[in-house]
C-alpha cells in the first residue's frame, strides 16, 4: 500500500492535471534529516519547468519519521519490506506511473535541479541517462578518496572493458530511464549491485545510453553512511565477474588451454633446454593439468552462458544460437568417445611397452610421456561426454 497523493504539475494553460510523464523515485531508510529538503527541491524543479510528475519515496523500514515527513510534503510513500538498496528502488519503480523515471538518493548528495537535463535526454530517445560525478564535480568531503581515486575508477574501468559500456561513472546514483527499458532489463539484484546491474543490462541489450554531468555534495545525513566500502566494493566486483562468463571463465580457460597444449606438444618428443633450464616430464605434467583446467573453464563459460540466456539474466547471443544449431548430443558423444578411445589406445601401448620390459622398472622419462598423453585424452573425452549431456539438459528449455 502506498500513502499520500502524487505531486502532479499543472498545465501552464488550463490549470488541469496532466498525465504523469516523470516519476522521481528515492530509496529511503531513516533519512528524516534529508528526505524533506530532497522532496521540496524536486517539487520546485517540477513546477519551475512545468513537468508533469510525481515524487515517490520508497521506504525500506524507516523508524525515524521519514515516511511522515515525505508524505506531509506531498510525496507518495511506498513501503518496501524487502531490505536492500535494490529492493527499495524496485518497489518504488514498480509503483511509478510515469513514462520516464529518475532515481536518486534521499541524502541531499545529488542536485535534483538537474532533472530537466535527464528528462531532455530521455525525451530525445535514450533508454538510460547516467549522471557523471567526475565530469560535473565532486565537492570536498562528498566522496572518500578510496572511492574517488581507486574504487569507482577501477570498477567502472572493469565494467567498460567487460561490457563495452559507454558510462564513465558506473555508480552514480542519479540516473534516468524509460519505464519500458527498465521492465526489459528485468533487474534481479537487491543490494548495491542494483546500480551496476542496470548499466550492465542496458549495455548487454544494446540500449541507448548517454551521460550528463552532475555534481555530488557531502551526505547530509547524521551518522554513518549505509555503504560499506570494501564489502560493497567486493560485491560490485563479484557481480561484474558473474555477469561476464567470457572474462571469468572463457578467456582464462582459452589462455590456459593454449599454453598447456603448446607446452605439452613441445615436450612430448623429449626434454628441452631453455637457456640454463632443463625442462622434462615434470613440466609436461603441469602442462597437462593446464590443459584440463583450461578446458573445464571453457565448459563453465558455455554452461553459464546457456543458463543465463535461458533464465533471462543474459540477452540472446546469435553466435551461441548458431552453435546450438550445429551441436547435438550425438555429435558430442562421438567426439568424446573418439578422444576416450585414443587415450585408451595410448594407455594400452604404454602397457605393451611395460610388458616388453617384463613389467619391471622402466625409465620414467619415457613411459610418463605416454601416460600423460593417455590421461589427458581420456579425461578430455569423459568431460566432453558428460558436458554434452549437461548442455543438452540446459538446452531443453530453449528448444
Amino acid at each position: 500500500m502506498s500513502s499520500g497523493s502524487p505531486l502532479i504539475s499543472k498545465s501552464a494553460t488550463g490549470g488541469r492535471s496532466q498525465a504523469i510523464e516523470l516519476s522521481v523515485v528515492m530509496p529511503c531508510l531513516n533519512e528524516a534529516a534529508t528526505v524533506g529538503p530532497c522532496v521540496e527541491q524536486i517539487r520546485q524543479t517540477l513546477e519551475k519547468h512545468n513537468i508533469s510528475g510525481e515524487i515517490i519515496v520508497a521506504d525500506n523500514g524507516s523508524v525515524d519519521g521519514s515516511r511522515e515527513i515525505a508524505q506531509n510534503l506531498g510525496a507518495r510513500v511506498v513501503p518496501v519490506e524487502s531490505k536492500g538498496y535494490g529492493s527499495a528502488l524496485m518497489g518504488g519503480i514498480a509503483a511509478a506511473q510515469g513514462k520516464y523515471v529518475v532515481m536518486g538518493d534521499a541524502d541531499c548528495s545529488y542536485d535534483f535541479t538537474q532533472i530537466p537535463r535527464f528528462l531532455e535526454k530521455l525525451r530525445s530517445g535514450h533508454d538510460l541517462v547516467m549522471g557523471n560525478r567526475f565530469q560535473g564535480g565532486i565537492k570536498p568531503g562528498a566522496m572518500p578518496p578510496l572511492h574517488q581515486y581507486f574504487g569507482n575508477p577501477l570498477l567502472t574501468g572493469i565494467g567498460r572493458l567487460f561490457f563495452d559500456a559507454p558510462c564513465r561513472d558506473f555508480y552514480c546514483g542519479l540516473r534516468g530511464f524509460t519505464k519500458t527499458a527498465f521492465n526489459r532489463m528485468d533487474l534481479r539484484t537487491t543490494g548495491m549491485e542494483f546500480a551496476s546491474e542496470m548499466v550492465v543490462k542496458a549495455s548487454l541489450f544494446r540500449m541507448s545510453v548517454c551521460e550528463v554531468p552532475t555534481t555530488l555534495s557531502p551526505d547530509g545525513r547524521p551518522g554513518k553512511s549505509h555503504m560499506r566500502s570494501w564489502h560493497d566494493g567486493f560485491r560490485g566486483l563479484r557481480f561484474l565477474l558473474l555477469y561476464s562468463p567470457r572474462w571469468l571463465f572463457l578467456y582464462p580457460g582459452v589462455a590456459l588451454l593454449l599454453i598447456g597444449l603448446v607446452t605439452a606438444l613441445w615436450l612430448l618428443p623429449g626434454p628441452r633446454r631453455v637457456g640454463g633450464t632443463f625442462l622434462d616430464i615434470h613440466t609436461l605434467l603441469y602442462a597437462v593439468v593446464a590443459i584440463l583446467i583450461g578446458f573445464q573453464a571453457i565448459l563453465f563459460a558455455l554452461f553459464t552462458k546457456v543458463f543465463g540466456m535461458s533464465e533471462g539474466l543474459l540477452p540472446e547471443d546469435p553466435r551461441l544460437d548458431r552453435v546450438f544449431r550445429l551441436f547435438s548430443l550425438e555429435k558430442g558423444l562421438i567426439a568424446g568417445a573418439a578422444l576416450l578411445l585414443l587415450g585408451i589406445g595410448i594407455a594400452s601401448y604404454s602397457a605393451y611397452i611395460w610388458n616388453r620390459a617384463g613389467f619391471g622398472p622402466m625409465n620414467p622419462f619415457v613411459l610418463v610421456r605416454f601416460v600423460a598423453a593417455a590421461l589427458a585424452s581420456i579425461t578430455l573425452g569423459v568431460q566432453i561426454v558428460l558436458s554434452s549431456f549437461f548442455v543438452s539438459i540446459l538446452g531443453l528449455a530453449r528448444r
